[in-house]
């Protein structure tokens, strides 16, 4: 008995010792029954597919949601979401049907169980963050800003921002078909909410397009635009056909990309027939002058990508896009664990042929804390992920350091750990420094969230939180 006991336990510690961190299953994309919803039971296929259906039936506040959920959720989560959207919310809320129908996509008993589930679900927790998600101490970070990346004061014409010397990032305006709860933008994007005032473009959109071209044709450095906003699903699209074709007469501009979380959060809108069709027009000018046309979306989790947005991204490249890649948002309690990062990028990779691109590191607005994730886990994070996917689909994940840019996270200068400060250089000068001589010696600070830190480093924050 002992023998066999001893073989049975060597032959457990073996295939223990073989198998993989992670583990690869191909799964096919499922489009979940919206029906399973009480308030969209009798919402046909047709109507799904409809992309105006889907934004007049967005859901903009807590009344629309109890009509789509009927008695699934509690009334606490109704509490719990009400206290955040007056308290701590910096982006209103607007979710599309195509969204809402990616939470809890095996769906759960009514009451306890599903609003357990909803509130454990990832792609809830950062588009409908509610009070309980957040901190309660050091909910933001000292540091953190409206605008913590700067763009604004980078803007050489009103929404164009200079930031790189050979990219410009152009906001064509300030919506969305949807608004994610940790937005960059949040100082610029969407409606005001209680706890944020937000800053107005002031330019009609003719004027302020037009100084956008002018500026490119007077600059012939850039040759590279990313065309975004708010999102670009935004813009009527003979405008923004006119836009990119006015972007293809410049010579020097030679790569565009059109920058939509749509392409996910609401697919619907880029299987439109004007869509499509005015897409070729534009991908086939652009391939004659030789311009690389992308599209870059913003999906976070393998939930979202569903068969409705393969189709889009199948679409847009079948009409001569060259590529559709993805940048998302490295989000504690979304995807910031190997697993959740590798199933998303296989979803991407393997079932939709979007190419995983950039995982950003949450950015420093307010309230953001919860989410965000310190610079060594990110490092953690990409060591985790290699080896996996192929070469060329292995995201890299990235700092964007406030004056800096995006620098993947293995690039720190210095890493103070104790106190979570990140320093940083650069080998280029922003719109802003091309007169300062020290701009390529400095070293830029970023802040791993406090929470994260030794209790020596959490004590050094509280005694020079204002330093």
């Amino acid at each position: 008995m002992t023998a066999v006991h001893d073989l049975a336990s060597v032959s457990e510690a073996l295939e223990h010792a073989a198998r993989q961190p992670y583990t690869y299953v191909r799964k096919e994309l499922v489009e979940p029954d919206w029906r399973r919803f009480p308030g969209w039971r009798e919402v046909t296929e047709a109507q799904w597919r409809d992309a105006q259906w889907q934004r007049v039936n967005c859901v903009k506040n807590a009344k629309q949601l109890r009509k789509v959920m009927g008695e699934l959720l509690t009334e606490s989560f109704y509490e719990d979401l009400d206290a955040d959207q007056q308290r701590m919310a910096t982006m209103s809320m607007l979710i599309p049907p195509q969204m809402v129908n990616t939470m809890v996509p095996e769906g759960a008993a009514a009451g306890e169980e599903f609003t357990k589930a909803f509130l454990a679900d990832p792609v809830r927790n950062y588009m409908m963050p509610v009070a309980s998600d957040r901190l309660l101490e050091w909910t933001s970070h000292p540091h953190s800003s409206r605008d913590s990346l700067h763009e604004a004061e980078m803007w050489v014409v009103e929404g164009l921002t200079h930031r790189y010397p050979t990219k410009v990032l152009a906001e064509m305006l300030s919506t969305c078909p949807q608004y994610c709860g940790h937005c960059t933008r949040m100082d610029l994007v969407g409606n005001s909410t209680p706890l944020v005032d937000k800053h107005k473009l002031s330019l009609k959109p003719v004027d302020r397009q037009d100084q956008m071209i002018d500026y490119l044709k007077r600059t012939p450095g850039v040759r590279d635009v990313v065309v975004s906003g708010g999102d670009v699903a935004n813009v009527p699209w003979p405008q923004l056909e006119s836009f990119l074709m006015r972007l293809l007469e410049i010579a020097t501009v030679r790569d565009i990309r059109l920058a939509t979380k749509a392409l996910a959060g609401l697919p619907q809108h880029w299987l439109q027939p004007k869509v499509v069709e005015g897409l070729e027009r534009v991908a086939r000018t652009a391939r004659r002058r030789g311009v690389n046309l992308a599209i870059h979306t913003h999906v976070n989790h393998a939930q979202s990508v569903t068969p409705l947005v393969a189709e889009a991204a199948r679409t847009a490249m079948e009409v001569g896009i060259r590529d559709v890649r993805n940048q998302g948002v490295l989000m504690r309690g979304v995807n910031a664990t190997p697993d959740a990062l590798l199933d998303l990028c296989f979803a991407l990779q393997g079932e939709a042929n979007i190419l995983p691109y950039y995982f950003y590191m949450c950015d420093m607005i307010p309230n953001a804390e919860h989410w965000r994730v310190a610079v060594w886990e990110a490092q953690e994070l990409q060591h985790a992920i290699m080896g996996y996917l192929p070469g060329y689909a292995t995201p890299r994940i990235v700092c964007d350091v406030p004056y800096v840019g995006k620098r993947w996270v293995h690039q720190v200068s210095e890493y103070d750990r104790e106190r979570g400060i990140s320093y940083w250089t650069k080998n280029y000068r922003t719109g802003i420094e091309l007169q300062d001589p020290e701009a390529l010696d400095r070293r830029y600070p970023y802040y791993d969230p406090i929470h994260t830190l030794p209790e020596t480093g959490r004590q050094w924050w509280s005694e020079h939180q204002n330093d």
